[in-house]
């Protein structure tokens, strides 16, 4: 058919009856994808008893299964094709009903390109046309502009309702050969309930992501409790598959500037939208946000320009050795591996890129969600290693360069604490984790995780503060092995020279009922490292503890060493301790300099060498000004 000039445009809208009797039986159609489904034509093209209409292969990248049906599907005059396995999509091709096109999103073009998926007809939903007599591809581009060039009969269904957005969205009125009218509107989304376990998970992805990363996002409470933590970031770039309502919060809230980002710098990056009413509104001709096509979205390449790009991807399931089981079935918008791995790729290709794989501790039965092992769940991601970090509400696993069983002790304290001695009796069956791998139950309750913070020190440098972890270990190692041997005999009271697995894993196994320990760890979010320890413990047989700390030589001079003492002193006092008691060889200058710059007394008696320390908190201050009272007697 020859193209209309654009300003005989109205002359082409004709009723969907005449656009059906264009089909031919064998054709293959390319429906317009996920919100921008056109689904006026695809409801009467369901509903039509028309001849012709058989055996139709029906193409689309990600089906909400809304108004092809899955009936019509079962009766055989239609056959769906998709690149999704989400949302209904998963029962249909379980069933047999839909054949599912394993590819990498970014793939498709070149595979509509090439021929190897023939598309006949192409029908799309657009905005109506502009003054320029241009349409807009609205809130999903994917691979529209590829299906409309290779296809001999393109359709456009013009919605009123539909935003009109920017990016490489226009297309004239005149690409088309016919047009119908919309009764329908958009496919909207409610958002998602967010839970305090949901916050919890929200909060601890968030503690990961920097100033000046690049995110990505999809549907679901995941995302929708980042975004709330996420506003007191500098700086962030979006280059996202999708377009939500949570981001469009983010951008409003001010933490998003995409100053940093290689890739349509300034704006953020999109391929669909899916969200509310509100959210279309917003976007309808937004020049913050620019729409773009799959082979842009979900290039690995382009991804892997943006620096520090962080992929955050939801789970199902995890086991101890790292392997992911992802969501399918109805909900689900991006958690198919094929849907997954660009994003993936891109991160792993990002300078300071991090992939993130977070989720519940346990579903909405109670059920464990990291387990010995995935195997016999579906949907696995099977990609190499698998991901940099796995987030819970109960924290982070950096598993990025740990051993097998460095990466078991990681995930299992961030399980449930009432999943973790299973779990520790379970891998050490399996040989993951040492058989006289220690385990204090108690503790797993205990874990006092409020107390993280973070502190600048002089000349910049940043530390961050938590509670030790049994994952510690090999960190503390490493630690030990820093210090020379005058730092050694300083700590210890002896020289030792080793630190075997056996007596560092009693070290970073605390009881927190009789004790505290604090580590100072440098360095980025999951490629951290610990430059410092501070500890006390209750003395069996007194109200007082014993307190003792160190810190990296490479390190000291910073005021490290006095923050600890006092975080020390502070969380003791929590906890209705009286005061110290500590042990420092006379020579330990530096230590007692520590002490008196602390701000309580300090009795100190000189016993063979050595000060026998008593810092009781609420003693009155000495008449002579001095915070150290020496007592040389004994």
């Amino acid at each position: 058919m020859e193209k209309k000039n654009f300003k005989n445009w109205k002359e082409m809208i004709v009723p969907p009856e005449e656009v059906l009797k264009r089909i031919e039986p064998g054709m293959s159609i390319f429906i317009g994808t996920g919100v921008a489904e056109p689904r006026t034509l695809v409801r009467n093209m369901m509903a039509s008893d028309q001849g012709n209409l058989r055996d139709l292969e029906l193409i689309q990248i990600v089906s909400l299964g809304d108004a092809i049906s899955l009936e019509e599907l079962h009766a055989q005059k239609y056959r769906l094709k998709t690149f999704f396995s989400g949302w209904v999509a998963s029962e249909a091709i379980g069933a047999g009903r839909v054949d599912l096109i394993p590819s990498p999103f970014s793939r498709i073009p070149r595979l509509i390109e090439s021929g190897q998926i023939p598309i006949d007809v192409a029908v799309l939903q657009i905005t109506p046309p502009n003054e320029a007599g241009y349409c807009s591809l609205g809130a999903a581009v994917d691979v529209g502009r590829q299906a409309m060039e290779h296809a001999s009969f393109v359709v456009g269904e013009i919605n009123t309702k539909a935003p009109s957005t920017f990016g490489d969205t226009f297309v004239r009125v005149s690409a088309f050969d016919m047009l119908v009218h919309s009764t329908e509107e958009l496919i909207l989304f409610d958002r998602w309930p967010v839970d305090d376990v949901f916050d919890h998970v929200g909060a601890n992805v968030a503690s990961v992501i920097d100033d000046g990363s690049c995110i990505a996002f999809s549907l679901g409470p995941l995302f929708e409790s980042l975004s709330p933590h996420l506003t007191n970031k500098q700086d962030l770039g979006v280059h996202s598959p999708f377009f939500t309502d949570a981001l469009m919060d983010l951008i409003e809230s001010g933490a998003v500037s995409n100053r940093y980002k290689e890739i349509f710098r300034g704006k953020c990056l999109a391929s669909y939208a899916f969200g509310s009413r509100e959210m279309m509104d917003w976007l309808d001709r937004n020049p913050l946000v620019e729409f773009q096509g799959v082979d842009k979205v979900f290039s690995p390449t382009q991804i892997g320009k943006n620096p520090r790009f962080v992929a955050v991807m939801p789970a199902r399931k995890v086991d101890l050795s790292g392997r992911i089981a992802l969501h399918f079935g109805k909900g689900n918008v991006s958690a198919g591996p094929a849907e997954v791995v660009d994003f993936f790729h891109g991160a792993e290709l990002s300078c300071g890129g991090k992939t993130v794989f977070a989720l519940p501790s346990r579903n909405r039965k109670g059920e464990p969600n990291i387990r010995i092992s995935v195997g016999d769940f579906p949907n696995q991601f099977g990609m190499g290693p698998g991901a940099d970090m796995v987030i819970t509400e109960y924290g982070v696993a950096s598993l990025s360069g740990r051993s097998v069983r460095e990466r078991a002790q990681a995930l299992i304290e961030i399980a449930h604490p009432d999943d973790r001695p299973e779990l520790v009796e379970q891998g050490k069956k399996e040989k993951i984790l040492y058989p006289d791998q220690i385990f204090i139950a108690e503790s797993a309750h205990l874990y006092p995780s409020h107390i993280a913070t973070q502190h600048t020190f002089k000349g910049g440098q940043e530390v961050r503060f938590r509670a030790i972890k049994p994952s510690d270990e090999e960190e503390m190692r490493r630690l030990f092995y820093r210090f020379s041997d005058k730092a050694v005999y300083y700590r210890y009271f002896s020289p030792i020279k080793t630190m075997p697995h056996a007596k560092m894993q009693e070290y970073v196994n605390v009881d927190y009922r009789k004790a505290m320990s604090i580590v100072g760890l440098v360095g980025e979010s999951g490629q951290d490292h610990v430059i410092a320890e501070a500890r006390y413990v209750r003395e069996p047989r007194g109200p007082y503890a014993d307190m003792a700390f160190v810190v990296d030589e490479g390190y000291q001079g910073l005021g490290i060493a006095t923050y600890l003492y006092k975080m020390l002193i502070r969380l003791a006092r929590d906890q209705g301790l009286p005061g110290f008691t500590a042990s420092v060889l006379a020579t330990n200058q530096s230590m007692m300099k520590v002490l008196d710059k602390g701000g309580l007394p300090v009795k100190a008696s000189l016993e063979q060498g050595v000060y026998e320390l008593v810092i009781p908190f609420d003693a009155d201050p000495p008449q002579n000004g001095k915070r150290i009272q020496y007592d040389h007697k004994r």
